[in-house]
Parts: C-alpha cells; sequence; structure tokens
C-alpha cells in the first residue's frame, strides 16, 4: 500500500462513532476492497464521553477484521486499548497493511484469537490456537502458498544423533536442539523429541532447572516448511497437535525452564521460549512471526505466549507485519529477559 494514501484512508474519531452505529455488514471485513479498519487518533480530535468511547470499544472488539490505529501512547485511551494494533506513525503499517491486504483470512484469525485468548486460561487458549489453525489450513490463502512455493526439497538432515539432545547433572537437565543443518527446523521427529524432554521434567520434580538451547547458527528457524501440508486432512492436524504440541508439555513445568537463545527465533522459534521462565538471548537474536504470509496464524503456542509476555497488541504487530524484532527491542518489550555479551555455550 502507498503510504501517502493512508491519509485518506484512515477515519478519525467522529467518523468512527458515526459508522460504530450502522449496521454491521457496512463495517470493515475480510471481503471488503480495505479488509481492515484503519484509525487515526488525534489528540487534537473533541473527545467523546466515557460511555460513548466504551460503545465504540466494544464494537471494535467485535470487527470482523483487524483494527489498527495510528496514534500517540494515550490517547484517547478507552478506544485505543480496544485495537488490534497501534503505532505511532504510519511510515510503520507498510508490511502489515500489505499482508492483510494478501492474507485476510489469516489476519482477521490472528486478531480474534489474540482477542478471545486474552484473558482465558492458557490452556483452553492453545486448543482455540490450534482451531484456528486447522480452519486456515483448510483455507484459500494456505493453498495459495502451497502452490506458488519451490517444490519441497526431501532433503534430510544429516547432523548426528537424535535431533534432541538430553543430559542430566544433577538437579539440572540439559536439552538441545540438534538439526543445525535444518536450522533447528521443528519437524515431527524434533517436536516428538521435545515433548519427550519436557515430559521426563514434568515427571521429575527433582530436576530444578531445565534449560533448553540449540546447536549451530540458529536456535530454531520454526516449523519444517517441507512438511506443511502433508497431514491428511485439518482434523487430523488437529487431532495430532491436542496430542503432541511440545507447548501443552511446557506448561505444565515452565517455571523450571529456562530459555538460551541465539539467531533465528523464528516461529516456533519465538513462539516456545515466551512460555519460559527466563529467557537469554545473545545479541544476534531476532524473532520473527512470519505466519500471515503463509496464510495461516501462529500454531506452536504463539497465539497464547507472546501476548502474555508483550501485551496483545505487540503480538498482533509481530504477526501482522512479519517483521523482524531485534534483540534489543525484544527486551524492551520483555519477549526476553536478558542479553548475553558472550556466545551461549
Amino acid at each position: 500500500m502507498n503510504i501517502a494514501s493512508l491519509t485518506t484512508e484512515a477515519i478519525g474519531l467522529s467518523e468512527l462513532a458515526a459508522l460504530a452505529r450502522l449496521p454491521e455488514a457496512d463495517a470493515a471485513s475480510p471481503f471488503a476492497e480495505f479488509p481492515c479498519l484503519l484509525l487515526h487518533l488525534d489528540e487534537s480530535a473533541p473527545g467523546l464521553s466515557i460511555d460513548e468511547e466504551a460503545f465504540i470499544a466494544g464494537w471494535l472488539r467485535r470487527l470482523s477484521c483487524p483494527v489498527v490505529a495510528i496514534a500517540e501512547q494515550g490517547v484517547h485511551e478507552i478506544v485505543q486499548q480496544a485495537c488490534d494494533m497501534v503505532v505511532p506513525d504510519a511510515a510503520l503499517l507498510g508490511a502489515t497493511l500489505e499482508n492483510i491486504r494478501r492474507s485476510p483470512l489469516a489476519a482477521m484469525t490472528f486478531v480474534q484469537v489474540l482477542r478471545v485468548t486474552e484473558h482465558m486460561a492458557a490452556e483452553q487458549a492453545l486448543v482455540v490456537e490450534s482451531l484456528a489453525y486447522a480452519v486456515l489450513q483448510g483455507g484459500p490463502e494456505f493453498r495459495r502458498w502451497l502452490d506458488e512455493r519451490a517444490p519441497r526439497t526431501g532433503a534430510r538432515a544429516n547432523d548426528p544423533g537424535p535431533p534432541v539432545l538430553m543430559e542430566r547433572q544433577g538437579e539440572n537437565f540439559e536439552i538441545r536442539l540438534n538439526r543445525p543443518s535444518r536450522r533447528n527446523s521443528m519437524s515431527v521427529e524434533m517436536r516428538d523429541g521435545l515433548c519427550e524432554a519436557l515430559q521426563l521434567v514434568v515427571a521429575d520434580p527433582s530436576i530444578k532447572k531445565a534449560r533448553l538451547a540449540g546447536n549451530g547458527k540458529s536456535f530454531s528457524a520454526g516449523g519444517d516448511l517441507d512438511e506443511f501440508g502433508t497431514r491428511p486432512d485439518t482434523a487430523t492436524a488437529h487431532a495430532i497437535r491436542s496430542l503432541r504440541l511440545p507447548a501443552a508439555v511446557l506448561l505444565q513445568c515452565a517455571e523450571r525452564v529456562e530459555f538460551h537463545v541465539h539467531g533465528a527465533c523464528v516461529g516456533a522459534g519465538a513462539e516456545l521460549p515466551a512460555f519460559g521462565r527466563y529467557v537469554r538471548a545473545t545479541p544476534d537474536a531476532f524473532f520473527q512471526l512470519p505466519e500471515i504470509r503463509l496464510g495461516l496464524v501462529p500454531g506452536a503456542g504463539g497465539c497464547v505466549s507472546i501476548p502474555r509476555r508483550i501485551g496483545r497488541q505487540r503480538a498482533a504487530y509481530m504477526g501482522l507485519s512479519a517483521e523482524r524484532i531485534d534483540a534489543s527491542t525484544a527486551l524492551a518489550w520483555g519477549l526476553i529477559d536478558s542479553i548475553e555479551d558472550r556466545s551461549l555455550p
């Protein structure tokens, strides 16, 4: 989208108040030419009563599309808090609006999941995330991505040893992702190995601290793209996630698990650490949720873990923009807890 056109497509508070009183069918939707409600909340605009702002806020939370505001922090706070994403400058919206235009169903589903799970127990929220992911796996946007992507490489990891290494040292338990040749992408074999390792932590309270790290140049580049779309149907895919989801096991022992991350922390590589008690990162670490580009939502627990660390609106920014977040920003937002000035062992 041309950023210069934002001033004409964004609506102000008075226009928003009028729009909120129109029939729901007239509101923005994933089938509209512009599948996003874009607001410009100007401090100089006349204010509304608390009741009027509360009415608008309730209406915004029901919309079947992302609500994105251009606003300074604290301006029209009640309305701003109801928005899915808030940025201070329109120049920050280019990638976000392009992604929403290209994958409006995934964008709508993502913000809906964030809204409905915001105050939900994490275990239940994971079920909502998986159901949403399954819906999108059967949708046209994911199918388009499958049709457009390069043929599967068929390449196999050639790293020695199992995909997940485990070592007990007294009260400590070391877990290492061990497919550096594939940037520790989360394949089925790695997922199952990680579930097994975390189940050992759950079952053994004498393990006081488990440390999870990755071998090679990256902690994890996320899901193994060669395995995407290989399930027989989306219902079966949801059932498998319900039975073998590392995030669900991690929730049972998260207060004893630390993550040491470096390099690429993409998709699951960002989503899983966010559940941990403490996350250390090297200065070269970056974090990214690219799923909207595939017509999907984060499916490794990120719709649950990320907003609980950095808030719903920043999580929406990560997921809708698909932009990289560097270690310094991640620390400032609370996605990680410290930056190590040396390479992690």
